[in-house]
C-alpha cells in the first residue's frame, strides 16, 4: 500500500458509546480482506492485555506501557518475519503525547494505516494529553454515532467520577474504577448541564459536588 494512501484516525467518545465494539469490527473487517494488523491496548478495564467490549467481545492485545516506542514495536514485528498492514489502539486517551507522535510517524514512515479509539475528555471535562494531540496530529477525527444518555434525556457528552454518591472535581486524572452505579467509586455519563451542576439524577444522593485534594 503506498504511503500515501493511509491515515491516522482517532474515533472518539464518551463511555459505552462502544468505541471497543467498533475497534473489534475494523480489526475483524481488514484482517478479513488479508491484511496484518497489531492490536494495541493502553489501561484496559479487564485487567490482561485484551481489547474487550461490553458486548463480550473480545482480543488479545499488546498492553502499552508508558515508556514503550510503538515504532520500535512495529519495526520489531516486522524484523521477525510478521506483517504489520494496520495498528488498531485501544484507550488511546492513555498514551503519552509522545506516543501519539510514533503512531503519526507509523503512518508517514512506514505505511501502516493507524486506527486509535479513546474518550476525549478527563472527569473534569478537560483534555487527556493523549486524545488531545490525537486531535491535532489524526488525518480523521470522528464522533462515535451510537449516542449515550444521560438520565434526564439528553445527549450524554462527559464522564462524570462519582465516588460516595457525589460527583468528584478533583484528584488523579487516572482511575481505573467500574461504570456501574453500585459501587462506590464509578463513572457515569452525564450532559454537560448536569456535568457542571453535579446532578446525578432522581434517587441518587442529594446533587452536589466533592473536591478531593
Amino acid at each position: 500500500m503506498s504511503a500515501g494512501s493511509v491515515t491516522l484516525t482517532f474515533f472518539h467518545g464518551p463511555m459505552d458509546c462502544g468505541k471497543s465494539t467498533l475497534a473489534l469490527q475494523i480489526d475483524h473487517n481488514q484482517s478479513r480482506q488479508g491484511r496484518r494488523g497489531l492490536l494495541l491496548v493502553r489501561r484496559d478495564r479487564s485487567g490482561p492485555a485484551r481489547i474487550t467490549s461490553r458486548l463480550g467481545l473480545s482480543r488479545d492485545a499488546v498492553e502499552v506501557t508508558e515508556r514503550m516506542d510503538l515504532r520500535e514495536l512495529v519495526a520489531g514485528r516486522v524484523a521477525a518475519g510478521a506483517r504489520v498492514d494496520y495498528v488498531v489502539v485501544d484507550e488511546a486517551q492513555f498514551l503519552g503525547p509522545e506516543q501519539v507522535e510514533q503512531l503519526a510517524d507509523l503512518v508517514d514512515d512506514a505505511g501502516v494505516d493507524v486506527y486509535a479509539f479513546g474518550i476525549s475528555t478527563d472527569f473534569r471535562g478537560r483534555l487527556f494529553p493523549g486524545s488531545q494531540r490525537l486531535l491535532e496530529l489524526a488525518d480523521s477525527v470522528q464522533r462515535l454515532q451510537v449516542e449515550v444518555l444521560c438520565w434526564c434525556g439528553r445527549p450524554g457528552l462527559l464522564n462524570a467520577r462519582v465516588v460516595g454518591g457525589r460527583v468528584v472535581r478533583a484528584g488523579d486524572t487516572v482511575l481505573v474504577a467500574d461504570t456501574g452505579g453500585e459501587a462506590d467509586v464509578h463513572y457515569q455519563v452525564l450532559c454537560r448541564a448536569h456535568h457542571r451542576s453535579g446532578d446525578l439524577g432522581p434517587g441518587v444522593r442529594a446533587p452536589g459536588q466533592l473536591t478531593i485534594s
